[in-house]
């Protein structure tokens, strides 16, 4: 989910291939979708479910899968993701746009959700706000974003690899929604009701470090574009000191997401 156009809130493009970006960051949103969609709970057939910011379509195949496509809608702003969804789920309804301006009318859905989206949005509040409109009165909200200014995110080493040897790297911790309590307070300012927030963790497994390491180098997301900006000697010493932190291949790297889930 981006504010408009493949430009980011962050200022990083998500111009990428949805293959690069299901290498990059499916390995966790995939398992994710499954949990976070468990957790806004009793999806049920006969529901109308939208998946605002639905990259190449992690949630949406939960989604497809539980409600049947005809009564699943997915929007997100990036061309690339679009038609990789479009293609994925012919029988949904796949757009263009941006959470804060939803092309949608009032209480359109029963459940609206935003899978690691609120913290790429330029108005996460309008965002919020938008998804609550589209939903019927009393529907389900929900929403995640990695934990990424804890050190329970699938970035988390990594950012703390790279400032170990460049301090005055910004890394993704000052994200919106991105600490603790930030998720649940911009869904109450944006009018979401009865809410429950918490922390919800999948655990990845890699057979080598080059398995963990090879993504980053696609070019997707903050990390992504950060790695491609580096000297080949100060990318390899970040490698380096990333295989320093983790442990000895094979390993399993565990993922959190704060979550928050309300009513609109």
């Amino acid at each position: 989910m981006a504010g408009g156009g493949n430009i980011y809130a962050a200022g990083v493009s998500f111009d990428v291939s949805a293959d690069a970006y299901g290498r990059f960051m499916g390995r966790f949103s995939d398992p994710l979708a499954t949990v976070f969609a468990d957790r806004a709970g009793g999806i049920r057939a006969g529901e109308r479910a939208l998946d605002v910011g639905c990259g190449p379509g992690a949630l949406t195949a939960v989604l497809v899968d539980r409600l049947g496509a005809t009564a699943v809608t997915a929007i997100d702003p990036s061309p690339s993701f679009v038609e990789a969804a479009q293609a994925r789920f012919p029988g949904a309804t796949v757009s263009s746009g941006v959470a804060e301006e939803l092309p949608f009318p009032d209480d359109a859905f029963d459940v609206t959700l935003a899978q690691l989206v609120v913290h790429f949005m330029s108005d996460p509040l309008a965002g919020l706000g938008e998804m609550r409109r589209v939903t019927r009165p009393g529907g389900r909200l929900g929403a995640c974003v990695w934990d990424h200014a804890g050190k329970a995110g699938p970035l988390s080493l990594f950012w703390r690899a790279v400032l170990d040897l460049d301090p005055t790297a910004s890394g993704e911790a000052n994200l919106a929604g991105a600490a603790e309590g930030q998720l649940l307070a911009l869904a109450q300012a944006a009018g979401w009701r009865d809410l429950d927030s918490g922390l919800l963790t999948v655990t990845v497994a890699f057979p080598t470090f080059a398995d963990w390491w090879a993504p980053f180098l696609l070019g997707v997301g903050p990390a992504g574009v950060y790695v491609a900006q580096l000297e080949p000697a100060a990318r390899d010493a970040l490698r380096d000191h990333c295989a320093e932190l983790l442990p000895a291949a094979p390993f399993e790297q565990p993922a959190a997401a704060w979550t928050v889930f309300g009513r609109a």
